[in-house]
């Protein structure tokens, strides 16, 4: 088979090598830049990465993929589609020949953030690995592949791992006129209206994020009950941080009945208990959530619920229940998992002089 990788970037010198070192495994690597000002294109090229520059004007993230798409050569069977941040696991090459066989897209494994210890925090399935025909991306962000064939056979697997290292210094703020746009260009784009309500939220524009949310709720070909259960919960998330906890309440209990099966309104409804500091309803909330074991590998996920945040939470509850060796029980889980934290360090000490 030949495999080819592409794709775009500006101004990431700091990522080129460690990139092309995982990537050097296919048969060639095309990349699109995008008005690099830094040395990202001269360090490609002396790799010997096949580079174009071209300005995106205005700046369309499906516009720079397509035009990153052109540049693979029609003879292609697999394209594997990343970003300059990212790397797989050795031997993703091989595990891609096993498993693609006569599908037209790949879905695998994509850690997109860490924790402080390196373990996964968001973890779910990509799909950007795909045959060179019949394949168009959509949406002016948050892109998506659209495939033209009529018969698309989708394969899943566990055995490539993509790993996402984001530059943090780099500035996310076209990414709220872009949704804005995306919406406008298709208002009937359920994910997209998801996604600008999402934004919205996290802007602190609360009364736009729930509008935009319940038109979400309301459209006909959102029936994805996890992407469901995320816009009721930040329904409930912007209600609480304005206060109105009767609301917060009313939507984190629909989202609980929307997925009951994963953690997320679980914790959303505690969070509205805990700040009205009725402990012992935001206790019943945090042992329900603890209950489910799973954490599905869907982009929706939030890392807080696994992260040690649910058994700290739960250790503060049962302190001010005067429960102090349920307390303590939950302040080790929490540490078990977050062992470097002061804070629940410090928490520990007040609950052992409380027992004592």
């Amino acid at each position: 088979m030949k495999i080819v990788v592409y794709a775009i970037t500006k101004n990431e010198e700091k990522f080129v090598n460690r990139w092309y070192n995982s990537m050097k495994e296919a048969d060639d690597i095309y990349v699109l830049d995008t008005g690099s000002t830094d040395n990202t294109v001269e360090l490609l090229s002396k790799l010997g990465v096949h580079v174009k520059t071209e300005i995106i004007n205005p700046w369309r993230f499906d516009v720079a993929r397509n035009k990153s798409l052109d540049l693979v050569p029609q003879d292609t069977d697999i394209c594997v589609c990343t970003d300059i941040d990212e790397v797989f696991t050795s031997g993703w090459r091989k595990k891609l020949e096993e498993v693609f066989n006569d599908s037209n897209r790949l879905r695998y494994n994509y850690i997109w953030s860490f924790d402080k210890y390196g373990n996964p925090a968001v973890n779910f399935y990509q799909e950007k690995i795909h045959s060179r025909l019949g394949y168009t991306w959509v949406n002016p962000v948050h892109e998506v592949l659209k495939c033209s064939l009529g018969n698309e056979k989708i394969t899943t697997t566990d055995e490539i791992t993509l790993k996402h290292f984001p530059d943090t210094t780099k500035s996310r703020s076209s990414y709220l006129p872009l949704l804005e746009l995306a919406v406008k260009e298709d208002p009937n784009n359920d994910r997209n209206m998801h996604y600008l309500g999402r934004e919205y939220m996290f802007y602190g524009r609360y009364d736009e994020a729930i509008s935009t949310l319940k038109k979400h709720l309301n459209m006909p070909t959102a029936t994805w009950k996890d992407e469901r259960c995320a816009s009721l919960r930040f329904i409930s998330r912007c209600y609480r941080l304005k206060k109105d906890y009767i609301e917060a309440l009313k939507y984190g209990l629909i989202a609980i009945s929307e997925s009951p099966n994963i953690r997320e309104p679980y914790l959303e409804t505690a969070y509205v208990y805990y700040e009205l500091n009725n402990y012992k309803m935001c206790s019943l909330y945090l042992e329900a959530a603890l209950l489910i074991k799973e954490n599905q590998k869907v982009y929706i996920n939030e890392p807080n619920c696994y992260n040690g945040t649910l058994e700290d939470l739960l250790a503060v509850c049962y302190y001010y229940l005067k429960k102090y060796d349920l307390s303590l029980e939950y302040v080790n889980k929490a540490l078990a998992i977050d062992p470097e934290n002061e804070r629940i360090n410090n928490n520990k000490e007040l609950i052992k002089l409380k027992i004592n």
